[in-house]
């Protein structure tokens, strides 16, 4: 347990950076299922809806430091992949 009062302090400062991460890619997570889903379904206008908005959420994710910039970078790469073959 935290003894000094400064301890304390960054102990609540981490959980409440935590639960703000946890907040954040949740949301990554669900912008990228929906994007899944509309794929799954063969929906291109669906997808593309969803693409437009998993992309700058995977993006802030990755300014926020919640993931990497380059796992960011390769998820949306891989969602535009098959965007773009469920169009041809």
């Amino acid at each position: 347990m935290a003894n000094t009062s400064s301890a304390k302090k960054a102990t609540r400062k981490i959980a409440r950076r935590a639960a703000v991460n946890k907040n954040r890619r949740s949301r990554v997570r669900t912008y990228v299922r929906k994007m899944e889903e509309a794929l799954a379904a063969g929906d291109k206008v669906a997808a593309e809806a969803a693409f437009k908005d998993a992309q700058p959420e995977l993006m802030r994710a990755a300014t926020k430091g919640v993931v990497h910039k380059n796992t960011a970078s390769r998820k949306v790469s891989r969602l535009a992949q098959r965007l773009k073959t469920l169009s041809a």
